[in-house]
Formats: structure tokens, sequence, C-alpha cells
């Protein structure tokens, strides 16, 4: 009986061993690559130099290795290398070496994209790697001319060999791969034309020769390509015309031949067929004469960039398609004239610069358009009269006069000083003679009352630099050029380099110009991070003093507060120009912002801000002056208050700017002159307590900000400045 159970016990063992090595050979056949495959792929690790943490030496290739892939019958038929890095040794000597790629009989995907592979094409790749579908060797640092056996690949469907070091011509034979649907040679030196065969690519939905030397003419099989999407052939030395046959790619979403040498107009049916077109890019081309009215109508249009070129016509004035929107528009740099039509509205960017449009400015404009250099009424940077005139006068039309009515000649017999109108001068002179009066008169009193105080107070404090108003205190850091001015450039915001802010600005062009100012001008742009910035731009030359930056840059270095405008850093490595950036203000300034424009073409007239949004801008001013005439230590006087020195971010909240002038005020226990003037002409009007004198003051403060509710910012920088300059000492409530 216990012998019986042995031998049970014995038999069930032995068909568990055999099951388990059963499956092992199973699991075997269906995962690991053959020895032949894995040799090959171990060879091909050893000669790439890849880390072991993407393919381990004793880890099954099918399984465990990034980027490979095997079919049902364990063949390798992926290889993704992209973006992979060597090892230390391998790095020291890099090569394009993949010999041991022709052992892969069934490879159908190579990518090696982003990993360095120093060298030209092996040859291999169209001798003995033809079942390949997909080939990706862009950015490999890849040297020499394209391989004409590529040719021999007629399974391939994807060919990109872009952004390499690549030269030559096209091979002629790569016309023959009648499967690619993907050929991308973009960014290298290509030279010579493109073959007039590659019409025979019949599959071929994307087609990028971007960024090459390629000359002579476009070729017009282009047409052919029926099934093209993508098309790119920007930035080589084409010349001549566009080839009519190009209206026949109906399935085209992406035309872009910017920067070539073309010629010509375009044909005026050239956009009849293409419906898809979402991106056009044809800016820097050279083409002239009249633009094609089919392209504006276009139903799914994203991007239009057709800048830089002599298109000379009117704009449309249609409402076609204003139920798609555009993102971007830009026509500058051309000759387009007439008006501004509702054609316009359906376009979010617009940069219409450097053109010759005129009338008035619609109200859908967006208020970030690029508007300058045009012959266009009210906004600023507009072309000459003359220039304007002459424009118009070539093309036998009209031109409006910037809106102004033309100068007639005086006429002997002119009525002007009749008796009515005599009486209507001397009415209008005495009232402006009597509000003079009322202006100079406190200002008089005040002069008086300050030059009684300083009399008395010589004994005490001997006149000087520092008795009053004075530069902002020395700082032993670091002095400029025996002004006295001291700023901490190490630790004030960041460092810029002036390539930073070329491109940040555009070149400091003139659609990024905000405004131009006696310490600098303004420029808009926008860092690589996305970030939206102002810089000022300070011509060492131009300015009167050429150390007012240093004066900003040390209040900058001292304060910061809610109400004064951020300051993100500088760029002092120019001799010629130094440049301060600041945070953009999405509301600009008070001018700008007191009276906007809403998009509505029925209601003409401008819309001003609300009286709660007006009070609050008022007394967002007002906590930045007394925080500087309050808190700082020592007080700061801004000196340069104006409308356009209250900055407004996208909620309406004061941010104050323009610091070029601010100096400290020294001995602040000197008496308040102002709160001794206002007392004395308050008790002269009425013998109050001194709870009466606060009353009377409290009202003079809230008529300075009716003022400025009711003159879009006048009184305010007016009342502002002459706070700034004339007040030597705090004013408050209680010192009233």
């Amino acid at each position: 009986m216990v012998d019986q159970k042995k031998t049970t016990f014995l038999v069930f063992l032995f068909m568990l061993l055999l099951e388990s090595t059963f499956e092992q050979e199973t699991r075997s056949s269906s995962t690991v690559a053959s020895t032949v495959e894995k040799s090959a792929l171990l060879e091909l690790r050893s000669s790439l130099g890849l880390r072991s943490r993407d393919w381990p030496v004793k880890g099954d290739p099918c399984l465990n290795w990034n980027g490979v892939s095997c079919d049902e019958n364990g063949s390798v038929s992926m290889i993704n290398i992209s973006g992979f890095r060597r090892t230390r040794i391998g790095n020291q000597n890099p090569q394009f070496s993949v010999d041991s790629l022709v052992n892969l009989t069934r490879l159908i995907v190579f990518n090696a994209s982003r990993f360095s592979l120093p060298g030209p094409i092996p040859v291999l790749f169209g001798l003995s790697v033809l079942t390949l579908e997909v080939l990706d060797l862009s950015s490999c640092s890849i040297i020499g001319t394209i391989p004409a056996d590529l040719a021999r690949l007629s399974s391939l469907t994807v060919l990109d060999l872009s952004k390499n070091s690549i030269n030559g011509s096209i091979p002629l034979s790569l016309t023959s791969l009648q499967n690619l649907t993907v050929l991308d040679l973009s960014s290298n030196s290509v030279t010579g034309s493109i073959p007039a065969s590659i019409g025979a690519l019949a599959k071929l939905q994307r087609l990028n020769l971007s960024s090459n030397g390629l000359t002579t003419s476009i070729p017009p099989s282009l047409g052919d390509l029926s099934a093209l999407v993508d098309l790119d052939l920007s930035f080589n030395d084409l010349s001549g015309s566009v080839p009519s046959e190009l209206k026949e790619l109906r399935n085209l979403k992406t035309f872009v031949i910017a920067g070539n040498r073309l010629s010509g107009s375009l044909p005026p049916d050239m956009f009849g067929f293409l419906s898809k077109l979402q991106i056009v890019d044809f800016r820097g081309t050279g083409f002239k004469g009249v633009l094609p009215s089919r392209l504006w109508s276009l139903p799914e249009l994203k991007i239009l960039d057709l800048s830089g070129n002599q298109f000379s016509n009117e704009l449309p004035n249609t409402t076609i398609s204003l139920d798609s929107t555009v993102s971007l528009l830009n026509i500058s740099g051309n000759m387009f004239y007439g008006n501004l039509t509702l054609l316009l509205r359906r376009f979010q960017v617009l940069d219409l610069s450097r053109n010759y449009f005129e009338g008035k400015v619609l109200d859908f404009i967006p208020i970030n358009a690029s508007l300058s250099n045009n012959c266009l009424q009210g906004p600023m940077n507009q072309r000459e009269l003359s220039v304007c005139a002459l424009f118009y006068s070539e093309k036998g039309l009209a031109f409006d006069n910037f809106g102004r009515p033309e100068e007639k000649t005086k006429k002997p017999n002119s009525p002007w000083f009749s008796g009515r109108n005599i009486v209507i001068v001397a009415a209008v002179g005495g009232s402006i003679l009597v509000m003079l009066l009322l202006i100079l008169l406190p200002i008089t009193v005040s002069f008086c009352v300050r030059r009684r105080n300083r009399s008395s107070s010589t004994s005490t404090h001997p006149r000087g630099r520092h008795n009053g108003v004075g530069p902002l205190p020395l700082d032993e850091t670091h002095t400029s050029r025996g002004v006295g001015l001291s700023v901490n450039f190490a630790s004030l915001g960041s460092t810029f380099t002036y390539q930073q802010l070329l491109n940040a600005t555009r070149e400091f062009g003139d659609s990024n110009l905000l405004k131009k100012g006696k310490s600098g001008d303004l420029f808009k742009g926008v860092l690589d991070t996305g970030i939206q910035i102002v810089v000022k731009r300070i011509s060492l030359e131009a300015t009167k003093n050429s150390e007012a930056y240093l004066t900003e840059m040390d209040f900058f270095s001292r304060f910061a507060h809610p109400r004064i405008v951020p300051f993100l850093g500088k760029c002092l490595e120019n001799t010629t120009h130094k440049f301060l950036v600041y945070k953009y203000m999405p509301n600009r300034d008070l001018p700008s912002s007191l009276f906007y424009k809403i998009n509505s073409i029925i209601d003409d007239g401008l819309k001003s801000l609300d009286w709660i949004t007006r009070l609050k801008i008022a007394l967002g001013a007002a906590e930045g002056l007394s925080y500087l005439h309050h808190d700082c230590s020592p007080p700061i006087v801004h000196r340069d208050v104006q409308a356009s020195s209250i900055l407004l971010d996208d909620k309406f909240e004061v941010r104050l700017g323009s610091f070029s002038k601010a100096c400290h005020q020294e001995n602040n226990d000197r008496p308040r002159k102002i709160s001794r003037l206002l007392s004395r002409l308050s008790s002269q009007s009425s013998q109050e307590n001194v709870t009466g004198s606060s009353a009377a003051g409290t009202s003079s403060l809230l008529s300075q900000a009716e003022g400025l509710t009711r003159s879009g910012g006048g009184a305010m920088g007016s009342s502002a400045r002459g706070s700034s300059r004339g007040a030597s000492s705090r004013i408050s409530v209680k010192d009233v």
C-alpha cells in the first residue's frame, strides 16, 4: 500500500516537471527573438553604446528592451531609440554603425531621431534592410548626401531626414517610392532643383523641403500630388512664379512658400478649389499685384501671413465667412489701401502696419492691432501727409487728408472781426484771465510762505544740496561717474541678454512700440516663457541725463509695493543703450483706458469707465503716492506724476511707473508747509475749529478725485504733479 502511494506521487511529480518544461519552451519560442537576431541586437547595442537601463544584457529583447517590438513569430519588427543617450564610453567616439541590422530580416520601423549618428547614411539601408516602411533619422548629425539606393525600399512610407547636415541634390530615384506618404528633408543643405518627376508620388501627404538651398522654379508637377495635405517650400532660393497647377491640390491644409525669391502675381483662380486651407504663409516672397479675393473667404483659414510683399489692392467690403474666426492676419509691408472694412472682424490678431490704409479705425479692430505707418485717422506713428497724398494721386484717387478739412485762402472781406465776434472773443478772453488769476493766486501765496519759512530756518538748516529735495542717498556698493547714484546690480531683478530682448520685441520694431518718452522708448515684448513684458530702451546719447536709468534702478533696488509697477530685470551690456524690463500692464496707462472702444459697429461713440472704476483708480493712485511720501525712508518725491504714469493691470488696479526723476526728501522734521498754507487759507474763509479744517482738507482731496473722473486724467496728472513737486513734507487729513 505504501509502495503504491509512493509510485503515484512520483508519477504526479514527473507530470508537473514535464508540464513546466513544456510551458517554458513554448514561452521561449513565442517571445524571445531567434539566436541570430538576439546576437544582432547585442552587436547593435555595443556599436551604438546604448545604456543597460534601456537595453539590459540579460533581459529578453522582445519584453524588456525599450523601443524594441517583435511580431508573433519572435522576429524584431521595430527599433525605436529616439532620444536615447549613449554610455560614457559610447560618447567618446560616436559613429553611425548599424551593420548588424542586416540580420533583422523583418524590421519594419527604424527610428533614431534625436540620437547622435555622426557620419553618412550607410548604404545597407538600400541594399539589405529592404523591409523597412518607416525610416526616421531626423536630428541625428548626419552628413554627406542622400543615397540613391534608398529607392530600393519599395515598402517605405515615411522618410524623415530633417535637421541634419545633408548636402547634394535630391536623387531622382526617390520619386519611384510609390508608397511614400511623408518626405521631410527640411533644415539641411540640399541644393539643386526639385525633381520634376516628384508628381509621381501619388500617395504623398506631407512634403517638407524648407530651409535648404534649392534653386530654380517650383515644378508644375506638384499639382499632381492629389493626396498632399502639407506643403512647405519656405526659405530656399526658389524663383519664378507660382504654377497655376497648384490649384488642383484640393486636400491641401498647409501652404508655406515664405522666404523665397518668387516674382509676379498669384493666379486669379489660385484658391478656387483649395477650400481646406488652414495655414497660408507667403511672407517675404516678392509677390505683387492684386491678391485673389477667394483667399479672404476660405472657410477653414486659421493663419494668413502675406507680409513683406507688394500686394496692392483694397480690402473686399464683404461679410463673407464672418462665422469662422481666423487667429492671425499679417499683411504688413505691402501696399494695401482704402478704408478698413467689415472683413477684418474675422481676425483676432491683426498686423496692418506699413501699408496705405486711410479713414477711421473701426470699433471692432482689436486694441492690440498694429496700425503704424499707414494713412489712418487717429492712431499714432502714421505716414507723412505728403507721402499719403502722393500714393493716392498715383492711383488716381483722392486722399481724405487724415479727416481734416483742406485749408482755404482767407477772403479779404472776412466777417471775423464783426461786432458779435468781438464780443464773444472778449468774453472768452476775460474768462480765461479770471481762471489764470484763480490758479496763480494760491501758487503765489505758497511761494511766499515757502520763502519766509526758508529764511527763518537758515540758522538751523544751512542752504545746500541736502536742504529739502536732493538725489537718492549714496550707497558705497557702486558709484556711477560722479553722479552719486548707487545700484546693487547683482540682486536687482534678472539680467537679460541683448539678444533675448531683440527676440522678445521683434528687434524693437514699430509694431511693438508702445510710447516714445523723454526718458526712453517703451516696447512691448514676449519672452520665450510666454511672459509679456515692457522694455524701456534708454539711449545714452539722446537722453539729457544719461544717468537717469540709474536713479530708477536705485529706486527699485530699495522699494517694492503693490502700487508700484513690478520690475523684472535689466540689460546693461550695450554701450549706447540701456534697457529696463517691467511687467506688462494689460490696460496700459490711464489715458489709454479712461476712454475705450467696444466691439460694436452700431454704437459709434466712446464708452467711458464706470464711476466705481474711476474712484478705484483715484484711490489707488493716492495709495501709491502715500506710500512714497509716508512709508519710504527717507520719503520719496516722484516729480513726474501725470496721467501716463498711472498704469493699470487687468483688473484696473493702479501701478505707478516712470521713476526716472524720483528723488528723496530730507529734513523730514521741518514744518509742513502745505499743511500750514491750507490751514491759513481755511482760517481766512471761516473761523472754524480743527474739525472744520479737516473737513475742508478732505473735501479738497475728493474734489481732485472728482476732477479725475470728469476730465479723463488731466486733473489727476496736474494735481498729483503739483503735490509731488511742491510738497516737501507728508500731507494727511490730520495735518490739514
